[in-house]
């Protein structure tokens, strides 16, 4: 892939070119470059009672955001690494009377559709991204440590549940999205979603 496309041009294949607008801004950062790309919004975040116990270890490590609330202002940007193909977040959630959180993640292409999403610790989320509808899709496929640089599968789902996602497109701008974490027996752990606006695209040309 050149390094001139974009870095989920090759993990949507073929639909890429039926992506809606605001999903080609949306993910229009490349590879090996100083890409960004701005999105505000605002997001409501639920924890089960069982999520709750853990809030410190989510603190603790950056993973996940360990703290309930209803229309909080987020503002979420996407880098490029202008030495590896990596799409990192950093998601600033401004709760009321709090300083500021910061849940950072990068997300790095895993072969065909899949990628995996890392957090600060070395703990990943592995995901297949998929459109259709104007709605991108990200379907669960195991957690992972990395290890001497290797994603090392680990089967966690029995204690940590199962994450999905979807954005839906709201216009050529806006989108909405939600992301759930689901027990076979506990039901949902943890979730959140809301509505967002691209405000800055800067590609380094």
């Amino acid at each position: 892939m050149s390094e001139q496309a974009p870095i989920f041009r090759g993990i949507f294949g073929a639909d890429w070119d039926r992506l809606l607008p605001v999903f080609r801004q949306h993910y229009a950062n490349r590879p090996f470059s100083h890409d960004v790309v701005v999105v505000e919004g605002v997001m409501d975040v639920e924890l089960s009672w069982l999520a709750r116990l853990f809030a410190p270890l989510m603190r603790f490590s950056g993973a996940l955001v360990p703290v309930a609330g209803r229309d909080i202002p987020v503002t979420v940007t996407f880098r490029s690494d202008p030495d590896s193909p990596s799409f990192a977040f950093d998601r600033e959630f401004r709760f009321p009377g709090r300083k500021p959180y910061h849940f950072r993640s990068v997300m790095l292409p895993a072969g065909g559709n899949e990628v995996i999403e890392w957090m600060a610790i070395g703990f990943g989320w592995r995901a297949a991204f998929s459109y259709g509808e104007g709605q991108v899709r990200l379907e669960h496929r195991g957690y992972a440590l990395r290890w001497f640089g290797k994603a090392i599968p680990i089967p966690l789902e029995w204690l940590l549940g199962r994450g999905h996602a979807w954005e839906r497109a709201i216009d050529d701008t806006q989108f909405a999205m939600a992301m759930t974490i689901r027990h076979r027996f506990f039901g949902q752990l943890y979730g959140y979603s809301g509505t967002f606006c691209i405000e800055e695209t800067r590609l380094d040309r």
